[in-house]
C-alpha cells in the first residue's frame, strides 16, 4: 500500500490520456473539473500500474468499513490496496464519467468502455458497474491489444490438435465450435483462427457481446439486445451479406443454433462457442436444444474445449517428487502407466518437439510403460519475479474432437456422452486431463494445476 501509494505521488500524470468520442461535449465538461480532484492521481496510477503488471481486469470493491482494489493476474486475485473509504462516492464517479456512464444512477447495473492512451499505447477498459449492499462494485476488463497473441503454437495447442484445427476452419463450409467456461480464452482461440484466414478474397462477419478486440479485415457487429439485435437477428442479416466466414460470439438457444447449423449446412464456415465442459458433451448440449442429430452431424467439422493453467515460473523452476496425496488427487494409481491412462505414441512424440530444454532429456527416453511414478515433476520455490507465488504466466489446456465418420454416426444414433468420448479418444483426441499430463511432463504447469482446472 505505501509503496504504491509513493508510486502515485510520482506518477506523472502528462502519460495518462482519456480518448473521447467527439460527441460527448457535456461528459468531457465533467471530466475536466474532475481533473481538479485528487481522486484522478489515484486513478490514473492505478490503471497503469495494473497494465504494467500484466493484470486482465481490476476490482473496486465496497465493504462497510473499506474499500478494496485487487488485480486479476494470470487468472488469480491478488489484493493491492485499500483507498480511504471516504474517497468511495469520488472513484465511483470518475470512473462513470470516464466510461460516459449515467453518474446518477445507482440502483442499476451499467456497462461501459474507457480508451486510454498510457505512454505510446492505446489500451481499452471494459467497465462494469454493479450495486452492492455498501456501494457500486466497479470491474475494469483490460484489453491491450498489444499483448493479443494470435498465434496457436504460442498458446500451446498440440501439433496434432493444431493441425486438425487449421484443417476444419480452411473447409469452405461447417461449423467449429469452441467451448469452455467464462474467461478461459475461448474468444482469443476464435481470432486466432480467424487471422489465419482473413485474406483479402473472403468476407468475414463477426456478432459480439461485447467486441473485445478490433480486427483489421473483419467486420464486426456489437450485438445488443436490449434493441432487438440478438446473435439470431445478427445471423440473419450476415446470410443477406454474402458471407464466406460468420464468427458468433456464443449459441444461447434453438433458434441462434438452427440458423447457425443451416448457415454452416448451405455453403458457409461458422465460428461459434458455448458453456459446456467438454468436446463430447457440446453434441449432448446442441441436441438438448432441440437441434436435430443428423443437422448436427452433418454440419460440424469439429468441437475444441479449452482451458487456462497457470505456467511455473521459469526463474524458480525446481523438479521435486510429489507425494501420494497428490497423486491421490490426479485419480491415478500407485504404478499406472502411460499406457493406461490412454496415451498414444504420437502424442509422446508430439511431446518432445514442443518440450522446454529441462524435460527434452527425460523425454527422450520416455515410452508408453513408464509409471507416474518415473515422470518428472516441477514447481517452483517463489521468487521476486513471480512474487513468490512460483508461477508466472498462462498456458492452455486444449481437447479438439475432430468429426471423423465414426463420430458422425454415433451423432446420428443419439449415443451416450461417454461411448463419444472414450470413441474420439480411441481415434486420437486427447482429452482436457490427458493435455495437462503432457503440459506436466513437459515442465510447464505443475500437476496441481491440472488437477484444479480438469476432470478424469
Amino acid at each position: 500500500m505505501q509503496s504504491l501509494l509513493q508510486d502515485i505521488a510520482a506518477q506523472d500524470e502528462d502519460d495518462v490520456e482519456i480518448l473521447e468520442s467527439q460527441d460527448d461535449n457535456t461528459e468531457s465538461a465533467m471530466a475536466a473539473q474532475m481533473d481538479e480532484a485528487p481522486v484522478v492521481k489515484l486513478i490514473n496510477a492505478i490503471l497503469v500500474d495494473a497494465v504494467n503488471k500484466g493484470a486482465s481486469d481490476i476490482h473496486f470493491e465496497c465493504f462497510e468499513h473499506e474499500l478494496r482494489v485487487r488485480y486479476r493476474i494470470d487468472g488469480a486475485l491478488a489484493e493491492v490496496m485499500k483507498p480511504p473509504l471516504k474517497m468511495r462516492a469520488a472513484l465511483i464517479s470518475r470512473f462513470k464519467i470516464m466510461a460516459s456512464l449515467n453518474i446518477a444512477e445507482r440502483r442499476v447495473p451499467q456497462d461501459g468502455r474507457i480508451k486510454l492512451k498510457v505512454g505510446k499505447k492505446v489500451i481499452d477498459f471494459r467497465v462494469s458497474t454493479l450495486p452492492t449492499l455498501f456501494g457500486e462494485k466497479v470491474v475494469l476488463r483490460i484489453l491491450d491489444k498489444g499483448n493479443l497473441t494470435l498465434d496457436l503454437e504460442k498458446f500451446g495447442i498440440e501439433p496434432r490438435a493444431e493441425r486438425e484445427l487449421m484443417e476444419a476452419i480452411s473447409n469452405p463450409y461447417g461449423m467449429v465450435l469452441v467451448t469452455g467456461p467464462t474467461g478461459s480464452g475461448k474468444t482469443t482461440t476464435l481470432y486466432s483462427a480467424l487471422s489465419k484466414i482473413n485474406t483479402g478474397d473472403t468476407n468475414i462477419m463477426t456478432a459480439e457481446d461485447p467486441v473485445e478486440y478490433n480486427l483489421y479485415g473483419i467486420n464486426q457487429v456489437l450485438v445488443r439486445t436490449e434493441i432487438g439485435m440478438t446473435f439470431a437477428a445478427a445471423l440473419k442479416a450476415f446470410l443477406r451479406q454474402d458471407p464466406n466466414v460468420i464468427m458468433l460470439g456464443e449459441i444461447r438457444d434453438l433458434e441462434t443454433g438452427g440458423i447457425a447449423i443451416k448457415a454452416a449446412l448451405t455453403g458457409h464456415m461458422v465460428l461459434s462457442t458455448l458453456h459446456t465442459n467438454s468436446a463430447p458433451e457440446t453434441i449432448v448440449r446442441l441436441l438438448d436444444m432441440g437441434l436435430e442429430p443428423f443437422n448436427v452431424a452433418s454440419a460440424l467439422n469439429l468441437i475444441l474445449a479449452q482451458r487456462l493453467v497457470r505456467r511455473i515460473c521459469s526463474k524458480c523452476k525446481v523438479k521435486y517428487v510429489p507425494d501420494i496425496a497428490e497423486l491421490a488427487g490426479a485419480k491415478v494409481k500407485p504404478n499406472t502407466t502411460l499406457r493406461s491412462l490412454r496415451f498414444t505414441t504420437e502424442a509422446l512424440d508430439n511431446a518432445r518437439a514442443r518440450a522446454t530444454p529441462d524435460a527434452v532429456p527425460f523425454l527422450s527416453k520416455l515410452t508408453l510403460d513408464t509409471t507416474i511414478e518415473e515422470l518428472p515433476f516441477f514447481k517452483g520455490h517463489g521468487c521476486d519475479a513471480c512474487g513468490g507465488t512460483g508461477l508466472k504466466g498462462r498456458q492452455g489446456l486444449y481437447e479438439v474432437m475432430f468429426m471423423t465418420p465414426t463420430l458422425k454416426k454415433l451423432v446420428m444414433q443419439n449415443s451416450d456422452v461417454q461411448v463419444i468420448r472414450d470413441s474420439a479418444i480411441d481415434e486420437g483426441m486427447l482429452s482436457l486431463r490427458m493435455d495437462g499430463w503432457l503440459k506436466v511432463l513437459k515442465g510447464v504447469t505443475t500437476l496441481d494445476q491440472v488437477i484444479r482446472e480438469t476432470s478424469v
